[in-house]
């Protein structure tokens, strides 16, 4: 699958916009390529409690799932200057899960290279 990162990067920046972070200041957009070849989008959403707030990934992951548009195969997570971004750990546990270890992250990396023995479904008891 051809992945055209420069349109990610764009659509992760666009989406950016639409962040909800008045604590922070640090709007993220994220964006990705999914294996049914779907484009889409996740923004961080903020919450005055901390523990509540949500990254553009877990976003994007749930959007992803609700509209049955697929497992994501490309991401990139970008701030709203277009400024790349590395996943934080939770969504890096997150996306292996649903991209697998071979999804591509900002185009240098791979799921599996940020986050080396993670904790997976074949890791749980029958």
């Amino acid at each position: 699958m051809d992945i055209d990162w420069d349109a990610l990067r764009a659509a992760a920046t666009n989406a950016a916009a639409n962040a909800y972070a008045p604590y922070s200041r640090l709007n993220v957009g994220a964006a990705a390529l999914t294996d049914t070849g779907a484009l889409v989008t996740g923004v961080n959403v903020e919450n005055a409690s901390f523990g509540l707030t949500f990254c553009a990934e877990v976003s994007l992951i749930g959007k992803a799932m609700t509209d049955g548009l697929g497992r994501p195969v490309a991401l990139v997570a970008t701030d709203s200057e277009g400024n790349v971004l590395t996943p934080c750990g939770r969504c890096r546990q997150i996306l292996i899960e649903m991209g697998g270890p071979d999804l591509q992250i900002n185009e240098v990396h791979t799921a599996a290279e940020l986050i080396p023995g993670a904790f997976l479904p074949d890791d749980l008891p029958e």
